[in-house]
């Protein structure tokens, strides 16, 4: 037991590895036997999460469950894991939506075992992100994490629609999402990479924990630079490379295009987890690395932000594709949390930034389920129906009513409602983030406005008014493995709503270490 709980950490890491090592080992006809070993192994890590989370000390300062070894030993790199209670919530998210998202995953009948591969391989690199220690290990992971989503798209995403590269030229809309994504990632990437080996190489040591305390400290010059400029060039480059994961606006235009054709479960984790690499490297990397740099340019993230918030609901508002609707509203909820970021960088410490940050990592961790329930339950009536255009639903409620529940429910949970989870996390984001940015804080409450309009707009078009006669007999309501599904998330919406101390817990006492 003692070994199991010092290689914890390692353990949730590699598991899935392990995994689809195994489903790689099996004839490829198996696809009952690959489909429930996919789940099998989904479910050990998010077994072993909930034995981290009950054997974490939130009152402990600092990283627990570390693990170090030499890795590359010639430039100070090592193989060099922990946690905090920022980085043990999204290793609790990552755990408990890949179970789901594989489940989801049954209805897929085309090459199976590279399918399950891939989604175990995802998850390995996303739980990477959240574990590393180490700048080079933690850009590894951040890397290895696009290819597996990049060829979900590609290959299993949507058959319908072509979109025109340049004049006579067309391909399939997949293949178009999957290059953007890729692309816009990889730009992004190019610029943090070398960031991090002009840290690694005037420091010398990619180490975190000793960068937090040594990296503000470093003086002299850099080829000729001093080390401000050099700071300040690495901080933008930090920046610009987690706005394009988060994404903020103006760099979100990958994200509708990735989501509409991603397969379902492929959406569920691209919202749920991946959205939140790019927000938990400004809280991990940015905030204590740059603290004077994110003081001084926090107006602008916290600009973009509100940018996020009202573009990002006005956009969701003119949607008439179901999928491309909570694409949109995914850029939306994105922007509280970029909000708070941009409010505790701002002050630096404080009540207000802890208040900020917690319900910046809240909001990750709610809009994860939340987004990960409503791509799922667009992908339900997709299936039924084939269509995501809302105008030819229309009054669907009397055929589907436990569907309408659950969508209503997951859409409350969306829009904020209190009693329900996006309330707390978004309460927490404007009571911290006022003192600070009021009018940038006012002016998003435009954009929390219109999360209620498009909400009320889709669950209009979609449940209510006069019933479409041409579905009648056509459909069936949402079936046993379905609900399994989305039962646990309902779970989570409602226990966050009505007693987040829980979570706020672990979250608050690492949120207020960081500064």
């Amino acid at each position: 037991m003692e070994l199991v709980t010092n290689n914890l950490l390692t353990l949730i890491l590699f598991l899935p590895a392990v995994t689809a090592l195994v489903l790689a080992l099996i004839p490829g006809k198996n696809e009952k036997l690959i489909r429930w070993l996919a789940l099998a192994g989904s479910l050990v890590p998010f077994a072993l999460s909930v034995v981290l989370w009950t054997q974490f000390n939130a009152a402990e300062p600092g990283f627990q469950f570390q693990v170090k070894l030499d890795w590359y030993e010639a430039i100070n790199s090592s193989y060099h894991l922990g946690i905090d209670g920022i980085s043990l919530t999204m290793v609790l998210l990552t755990t408990i939506l890949t179970p789901l998202a594989i489940l989801t995953s049954f209805n897929i009948t085309d090459k199976v075992k590279a399918y399950m591969v891939l989604f175990m391989l995802l998850e390995m690199g996303m739980l990477g992100v959240f574990l590393s220690l180490d700048l080079l290990l933690f850009f590894v992971f951040w890397e290895f994490g696009l290819v597996p989503m990049y060829f979900l798209i590609n290959q299993w995403g949507s058959e319908k629609g072509e979109r025109t590269l340049w004049k006579g030229v067309t391909v399939k809309a997949r293949t178009y999402a999957s290059m953007k994504f890729m692309l816009y990632t990889m730009a992004g990437s190019l610029g943090l990479l070398l960031a991090i080996q002009m840290i690694g190489v005037a420091a010398g040591t990619f180490d975190l924990p000793q960068l937090f305390s040594i990296w503000k400290g470093v003086e002299g010059s850099f080829f000729g630079l001093d080390m401000e400029s050099v700071k300040t060039i690495a901080f933008w480059a930090f920046v610009i490379a987690f706005a394009l994961k988060v994404p903020v606006w103006p760099f979100h235009t990958w994200l509708p295009d990735a989501h509409t054709e991603a397969p379902t479960a492929g959406s569920m984790i691209l919202a749920g987890v991946l959205l939140k690499l790019g927000a938990y490297g400004f809280i991990r990397l940015v905030l204590p690395l740059y603290p004077e740099q994110a003081s001084q340019y926090a107006g602008v993230l916290a600009f973009l932000a509100v940018a996020s918030i009202v573009i990002g609901a006005l956009n969701s508002f003119g949607q008439e594709d179901f999928k491309r609707l909570v694409a949109y509203s995914s850029i939306n909820h994105m922007g509280f949390v970029i909000l708070g970021i941009a409010a505790a960088a701002r002050v630096g410490g404080g009540p207000d930034a802890t208040l900020a940050l917690n319900g910046a990592v809240l909001q990750m961790f709610n809009h994860g389920i939340s987004a990960a329930a409503m791509f799922f339950l667009v992908g339900v009536i997709y299936g039924r129906t084939h269509t995501r255009d809302m105008n030819q639903y229309g009054g669907l409620f009397p055929l589907v009513p436990v569907y309408g529940g659950i969508l209503i429910f997951s859409s409350m949970a969306a829009l904020g409602l209190p009693g329900l989870n996006g309330f707390v996390s978004e309460f927490l984001v404007v009571r911290g983030a006022w003192p600070v940015f009021s009018v940038y804080t006012a002016v998003g409450m435009i954009g929390l406005f219109f999360t209620g309009v498009y909400v009320l707009k889709s669950l209009k078009k979609v449940l209510h008014g006069p019933l479409n006669e041409s579905w009648q007999g056509k459909l069936t309501d949402i079936n046993f493995r379905e609900i399994v599904v989305v039962a646990p998330l309902m779970v989570l919406m409602l226990w966050i709503g009505i007693w987040p101390a829980w979570i706020l817990k672990v979250i608050n006492w690492a949120a207020g270490w960081m500064f």
